[in-house]
């Protein structure tokens, strides 16, 4: 059984070359032996600790996914800033996470393996960007419980607003049509993606409250 001890020094230094290479040639036209070249090491040593090169890939995949995610959730935030303030730093968290070059490569990475390793992409979505989905659904069902929103399918609703949130400038990051986001530029941007959704969330449930009453009084 392959080994995943992810304090193993041996791992590391494979898990990086093969990260490089799969960027720099894609999946298919890397091979053990040009990871084994740039990294040391032998075959063995990939088989004992990943079984094959599908498993090198899944794990690269998994810790990369892991560290990128890691700290963008922070449950005591949303209580302490509100419902605005939860959401306009989750946004900022999303499209800090977006811009950095190591999530760009392994989107890229993942969505060139989607159609040989639906498996993976299933992996992927899960312990990422499903997260973040959850993550504001909750959210926006705690509001709708304390009677702040008005929100019957939290789930689309807080799909509707990571849209809002990725826009379509994290299409052009990752196709290579601008560069990342500034330091200047995230937190403008996830600041008017909070209040134009909140306004169309206000809006909307203000709509709904009138539509009641006029069907009330007839």
């Amino acid at each position: 059984m392959p080994q995943t001890c992810p304090d193993d020094p041996r791992r590391a230094a494979l898990m990086s070359a093969a990260a490089e290479l799969f960027l720099e040639r894609g999946f298919a036209a890397t091979s053990i032996d040009a990871i084994i070249e740039r990294a040391g090491g032998s075959k063995r040593t990939i088989y004992a600790l990943f079984g094959n090169k599908e498993g090198l890939f899944e794990a690269l995949v998994a810790d990369s996914t892991a560290k990128l995610y890691s700290g963008v959730f922070h449950e005591e935030d949303a209580d302490r800033a509100g419902l605005e303030g939860a959401l306009t730093q989750f946004a900022e968290h999303l499209l800090e996470l977006f811009s950095r070059p190591s999530a760009i490569g392994l989107y890229r990475l993942v969505v060139s393996e989607a159609g040989r390793s639906p498996e993976l992409v299933s992996y992927f979505f899960r312990t990422g960007p499903a997260k973040s989905l959850d993550w504001v659904k909750r959210l926006l069902q705690a509001a709708h419980e304390r009677g702040e929103i008005v929100c019957p399918d939290p789930e689309l609703t807080a799909s509707q607003f990571l849209g809002l949130v990725r826009g379509e400038t994290y299409l052009t990051i990752v196709l290579g049509q601008r560069p990342p986001l500034t330091e200047q530029e995230i937190p403008e941007m996830a600041r008017q993606a909070t209040q134009l959704f909140l306004w169309g969330l206000h809006r909307e449930n203000a709509s709904g409250s009138t539509g009641k009453a006029e069907a009330a009084e007839m």
